[in-house]
């Protein structure tokens, strides 16, 4: 008989601790940048010494912080609609093509997914700055695509895995074209690969930091970039306060994953 949680004994506590230290491991730092937003020091201490909504009123009066908000989010959508398109495109080769060395273009493809972040952007710092893409919105959205890229291969590449073939094999034999049939019956039957693809790819390109340091310029930067220049030059409460909007959007879109996930299976 397996064994399962009721069974474990005492060690169930043990584990239950262990979980919720890791948890509050976790947590924790997200929990004081939250706190630190609605504190009215000017200054990031902890405890806050009271509690105001100034430094959120401060954040959206300020035109630099929602230009780099804007920019963030612009890029991140084109490259959510880039990511999924060529994810897809590129799911469809290496779970359907066979050619000998599938496996190891799959490899190259999540390489990005392996290498540190900041070796990363040295090279496509070096290589846009040669072709005069450093520091444009082209570079930008094509740095990203590179780190969004992996995310969209994995999700859409295991939702292929998990479909029938034969079914969209029957649509093209009742007489659908093999585009039409990808259309019709495989797109839908894998939508949830789809949609976790564009979550995900937007997510890494919205809170991407390293590469957005190197790919950025004195008018185009990205909202963590932002965030960052503010930490190097004043520890103002505003950098927490967006900090915590950028926490909660992940939330809210982690949420939703999890949300429309639970709705398939159900």
């Amino acid at each position: 008989m397996l064994l399962n949680f009721e069974r474990l004994g005492w060690w169930k506590f043990v584990l239950l601790a262990i979980t919720a230290l890791t948890a509050a491991f976790l947590l924790l730092p997200i929990l004081f940048i939250a706190a630190l937003s609605f504190g009215s020091s000017q200054w990031l201490i902890f405890p806050p010494p009271g509690w105001t909504l100034k430094w959120y009123s401060d954040l959206f009066a300020d035109p630099r912080w929602l230009q780099s908000a804007w920019t963030s989010f612009k890029i991140a959508a084109i490259v959510t609609v880039l990511s999924v398109l060529l994810g897809l495109v590129t799911s469809f080769g290496l779970v359907r093509g066979r050619f000998w060395f599938r496996e190891g273009l799959k490899a190259l493809f999540l390489t990005p997914m392996i290498l540190p972040v900041v070796v990363l952007a040295v090279g496509l710092y070096a290589f846009f700055l040669k072709i005069g893409l450093n520091g444009t919105m082209t570079g930008f959205v094509a740095s990203h695509l590179v780190l969004a890229l992996p995310f969209s291969i994995l999700s859409i590449s295991s939702a292929l895995e998990g479909f029938d073939k034969s079914i969209e094999d029957a649509a093209v034999l009742c007489g659908a074209s093999p585009l039409e049939a990808k259309i019709r019956i495989t797109l839908p039957s894998i939508s949830h690969g789809l949609f976790s693809a564009a979550i995900f790819s937007f997510l890494t390109s919205w809170d991407e930091v390293v590469v957005a340091i190197f790919m950025a310029s004195p008018t185009l930067q990205t909202l963590p970039v932002k965030v960052w220049a503010t930490l190097r030059q004043d520890l103002t409460p505003v950098v927490a306060a967006a900090s915590t909007l950028l926490i909660l959007l992940t939330l809210v879109l982690m949420t939703l994953v999890a949300l429309v996930r639970k709705g398939l299976k159900s």
